[in-house]
């Protein structure tokens, strides 16, 4: 028997226990951070009692707890995520640079970094009064729009872009999102000749971001620091402060990186992995 895919409800051929208990863990969502063992077992496509038997074995774990109303999170994950964020890790690194950068302006700040064709948000510092972004920390997004995304791409390997933009539709989300590949092709281009990126309304309507680039210790690029704002509150004149702000910014984690990996026994290795893998 095939189970249901967790997150797109299609059929897929994974039959073993660990496949399952993972699919149960990847249901939870900030919007629905309960479920009911009937829920479970309807969305994953077994018996009741086979549902049960898996959610045993997570509770037995820590990974699941019991609570009114159904089935939660437990109290392992959060020592695994622990755990997984170590002392020499890209967000503990960068953050302080993020709390100072978001001290100063009015926007909310962005750490990013890319997987694949996806841009994920490893951490997020609201504004105050908070904008309203599709980025979210945890959250994957198209590669394409907006310009943390660009700026993770504009220095990539130019065959790695050809894959990247030429595989398959790139999404739109706005207008002013730029999906043809020669188009991106030259907005990469300006980004590495400016050293920052800045678009307006490309993944958010009435959003302006400046983002710029992280380096790790072998000088590639591994992040980026951004900062998202209401368009309407930033007047054309302090533009070119924003952008300034930025770039300072990644370039005070750049060193950090490269000094934390000079203190940390053997973090030069970690801190490549961590920066390829976003923890």
């Amino acid at each position: 028997m095939t189970n249901r895919d967790a997150t797109s409800g299609t059929y897929r051929g994974r039959n073993s226990t660990a496949d399952r208990t993972l699919d149960i863990l990847l249901l939870y969502t900030a919007d629905k951070p309960v479920w009911t063992g009937s829920d479970i077992a309807a969305r994953l496509g077994v018996a009741r009692s086979t549902a049960y038997r898996y959610l045993q074995s997570l509770i037995g774990t820590g990974l699941i707890e019991e609570t009114e109303g159904g089935f939660r999170i437990g109290p392992r994950i959060f020592d695994l995520a622990r755990s997984a964020r170590t002392e020499c890790g890209l967000s503990e690194v960068s953050l302080p640079a993020m709390r100072k950068l978001a001290a100063q302006l009015d926007g909310t700040v962005l750490l990013t970094r890319r997987s694949g064709r996806s841009v994920v948000c490893v951490e997020l510092i609201e504004a105050r009064p908070a904008v309203r972004l599709s980025y979210d920390r945890g959250l994957a997004l198209p590669i394409n729009a907006g310009a943390a995304a660009e700026v993770l791409l504009a220095w990539a390997d130019p065959h790695e872009i050809s894959m990247l933009l030429d595989s398959g539709p790139l999404a739109r989300f706005t207008s002013r999102t730029l999906a043809a590949p020669d188009t991106l092709r030259a907005r990469f281009t300006q980004i590495r000749n400016r050293g920052v990126a800045i678009t307006r309304g490309e993944l958010d309507e009435h959003i302006l971001g400046v983002s710029a680039p992280i380096r790790d210790v072998t000088g590639a690029v591994c992040a980026a620091i951004s900062v998202a704002a209401l368009a309407a509150r930033v007047r054309k004149g302090e533009l070119k402060n924003l952008a300034t702000a930025v770039c300072r910014a990644a370039t005070a984690i750049t060193h950090e990186l490269e000094r934390t990996a000079k203190g940390c026994p053997e973090s030069r290795d970690r801190l490549i992995d961590q920066t390829a893998t976003g923890f």
